[in-house]
């Protein structure tokens, strides 16, 4: 049996899909592939799913083995993830960020402007823009690039923010360590930090403020 760590499990959403609960365990079953196999799946803190063979009523590994090839395990294996995801998209609540400073973050930005993330490219959905409502200009970025991209020598995704900050005065704070050139914007007037947590939360707070101001000017 296959376990998978999952988000912000919406139980009525379980209930609505079809899922049974039965000593705080929710229970789903599903036949795929014209009958021929069985998706079994146990929800509590985690997913717990596996296939049985209608035909044997044994559970079919194969699905779980990364070296296992063939059109016909090919297409057990795609039904189940397709269900799987299926009932991940339609009952869980997708976690887009991870870190806890960009969570911060955002909170800061609600109670301190009510306003929220604007996700408007449907290629890149970790990306999005936050604008000031006076005047609809932009005044955050929210991005996920790979570290290479800010010039750190490491292959890893990284959480970051564009923000504005004064037009030709970025040098003077841009550290490369926390700080660089505002990545894919004008580096003259924008500004990217880095959110892994070793930039205090109040000097990043600050350059959103000051950023706020300057969309307004």
């Amino acid at each position: 049996m296959r376990t998978r760590k999952i988000n912000e499990i919406n139980y009525k959403k379980l209930l609505d899909y079809g899922f049974i609960l039965n000593d705080n365990i929710y229970y789903y079953e599903q036949n795929i592939l014209s009958d021929k196999f069985k998706v079994v799946i146990e929800i509590k803190d985690d997913l717990k799913s596996k296939v049985i063979d209608n035909t044997t009523l044994d559970e079919y590994i194969l699905v779980d083995v990364d070296s296992a090839s063939g059109n016909y395990v090919g297409m057990v294996k795609d039904e189940y993830e397709r269900l799987l995801l299926d009932i991940i998209n339609t009952c869980t609540k997708k976690e887009i960020y991870k870190s806890k400073q960009l969570k911060d973050v955002l909170k800061y930005i609600k109670k301190t402007y009510k306003d929220n993330p604007e996700y408007l490219w449907k290629n890149s959905p970790s990306t999005a823009a936050i604008r000031n409502k006076k005047n609809n200009k932009w005044y955050l970025v929210i991005m996920v690039i790979n570290s290479s991209k800010l010039g750190i020598d490491k292959n890893e995704e990284v959480e970051v923010i564009d923000i504005r900050y004064q037009k030709d005065l970025s040098s003077a704070i841009i550290d490369n360590v926390n700080i660089f050139p505002g990545w894919h914007m004008n580096k003259k007037s924008w500004i990217s930090i880095l959110l892994d947590g070793t930039l205090d939360n109040e000097i990043v707070y600050s350059l959103i403020d000051n950023s706020y101001d300057l969309s307004e000017k």
